[in-house]
């Protein structure tokens, strides 16, 4: 017999790695600009246009990547991605679930559901443990080059990929499979073994529809951040999460434990469908 699958999937800016991704070189480095005023452009961007705030950040990018004749390959922004720091004992996380998950006799894959650049999180040291990388992606000509936008996922976007997940139709392109009627019952991964874990705005209807279809959702603060222990804390108290944890990945730390506990009642629900099966 194949092990069931599990899934655990994160958000990436300020649930695995402190800040927004653009802003730890691209932005200040690459464009000269300050943070506050890419974003304050996006925002005004989005408004004259009445259009999506995903777009028009990725739209600027490129814009003013071309203005200040920046290199735009896929090679050069999973390069950008390799510099990316990360919370404490990120990189150790996934073996050390995947090792308990084996334990208890499941099949642990992790995902990544993104508002930011999928290009850039390919780049980072821990690409290679996620099963798909769903985020916001440039679209690339024949000499790998990036001339525009090919997926921006915004924060009720993200909950189309729980449901690729939950069905295992996991092709972004794919949009007959994810809709096809499926019983509830045959679908791969169903929602009592998925945990989703983010830390913001973007994160809230995903968490919501994990929470309310019995999956496990954790909340994420950064440690150094007294103000992002708060929205953590509000998304407890709004219901949109029931666990919380700091950004601490290192064994033994509160999340730790928490995704130990997780992975714990995920095989004893296993368990108790088998006991539960008609003979």
């Amino acid at each position: 017999m194949t092990r069931p699958l599990a899934v655990f999937a994160y958000d990436f800016d300020g649930t695995l790695a402190p800040g927004n991704m653009q802003e730890h070189a691209f932005i200040p480095d690459e464009l000269g600009m300050a943070h506050a005023d890419f974003w304050r452009e996006t925002q005004a961007l989005a408004e004259r246009q009445r259009g999506d705030a995903i777009l028009a950040y990725m739209h600027l990018m490129l814009e003013k990547a071309r203005e200040r004749g920046l290199e735009l390959s896929l090679e050069s922004w999973r390069n950008r991605g390799a510099q990316l720091p990360l919370f404490p004992g990120v990189e150790a996380w996934f073996a050390r679930q995947n090792e308990r998950a084996e334990a208890l006799g499941l099949d642990l894959r992790h995902f990544i559901i993104s508002s930011g650049n999928r290009e850039l999180i390919e780049g980072s040291p821990i690409a290679r443990w996620f099963e798909r990388i769903y985020a916001s992606a440039f679209m690339f000509d024949e000499d790998q080059d990036a001339i525009g936008i090919a997926l921006a996922i915004n924060y009720t976007g993200k909950t189309q990929f729980l449901f690729r997940i939950n069905k295992w139709t996991l092709d972004e392109w794919d949009s007959d499979a994810i809709n096809r009627v499926q019983a509830e019952r045959d679908r791969p991964v169903p929602f009592e073994r998925i945990a989703f874990f983010g830390d913001g705005l973007t994160d809230i209807p995903v968490m919501r529809v994990v929470t309310d279809h019995g999956g496990h959702a954790v909340a994420i603060h950064d440690p150094t951040q007294e103000a992002t222990a708060g929205a953590a804390h509000k998304l407890i108290v709004d219901g949109r999460a029931r666990l919380s944890g700091s950004g601490d990945y290192r064994e033994g730390s509160t999340l730790d434990q928490l995704a130990k506990d997780i992975l714990e009642s995920m095989a004893r629900g296993v368990t108790t469908k088998l006991f539960d099966a008609p003979s």
